[in-house]
């Protein structure tokens, strides 16, 4: 049962965030190239950081928690589907706030 610890916190994450995208329309998943540009940069880096933090020694994913596939630099996928889904997440949940809440200035206007 804790084999699928991290994937459980991410499928929850994008069941409780990707209904926004049909029910509100908010559009996100339309906007590729803009979504890839948001998260792209960001994700890079901490996985670069990842990647550091892991060949050192200082951080480590618990064995009895992730599938056991590995990407580059010993990374599990799950560390990469994190850095996917959490930030999409985030994404619908500012445009959701966005449309309902039409007045309210994101910094993009």
């Amino acid at each position: 049962m804790l084999k699928f610890g991290y994937m459980a916190m991410i499928l929850f994450t994008i069941i409780g965030s990707f209904w926004l995208e049909v029910v509100l329309k908010i559009g996100v998943l339309r906007r590729v190239k803009r979504l890839v540009l948001s998260i792209l940069p960001v994700s890079v880096f901490f996985l670069a950081w990842d990647a550091y933090a892991i060949a050192q020694g200082h951080w480590y994913f618990d064995k009895e928690q992730i599938l056991g596939i590995f990407g580059p630099f010993d990374i599990p996928l799950e560390e990469f589907l994190f850095f996917t889904f959490i930030p999409i997440a985030a994404v619908m949940t500012i445009e959701a706030v966005r449309t309902v809440k039409k007045h309210w200035p994101v910094g993009d206007e």
